[in-house]
C-alpha cells in the first residue's frame, strides 16, 4: 500500500479489504469496527469509491448493512459489483 495514493486512513480501509476471502462480504460498519473506527462507516464507504485498484483491492465485497448494493465506481457499477460476487460464489 506505501506506493498507491491516498490518505493514510483510505490506505487502512484498503488494506483491511485485501483481507476479506474470495466468497465473503462485510459491511462498511464491520469493516469500520475492524480498522478501530466504528463511527467511520460512511468515510470506508467513500474510501471504497476511491479505490485506484479493484483488480487489487476487492471492494466489491464490502456491501451496505441491510445487505443491498451500493455504487461501484467500476464499469457497469452496481451490476459489475452483482456479477463479481456472484462469480465469487455469494448468494445475493
Amino acid at each position: 500500500m506505501k506506493n498507491i495514493q491516498g490518505t493514510d486512513f483510505q490506505k487502512m480501509v484498503w488494506l483491511e479489504i485485501t483481507k476479506i476471502p474470495k466468497g465473503k462480504t462485510i459491511t462498511y460498519k464491520k469493516l469500520a469496527m475492524k480498522i478501530g473506527k466504528p463511527k467511520a462507516y460512511r468515510a470506508v464507504a467513500n474510501a471504497c469509491a476511491k479505490n485506484p485498484l479493484l483488480e487489487i483491492i476487492p471492494c466489491h465485497r464490502v456491501i451496505r448493512e441491510d445487505g443491498k448494493m451500493a455504487g461501484y465506481k467500476g464499469k457497469k457499477g452496481i451490476e459489475r459489483k452483482k456479477r463479481l460476487l456472484k462469480s465469487e460464489g455469494v448468494k445475493l
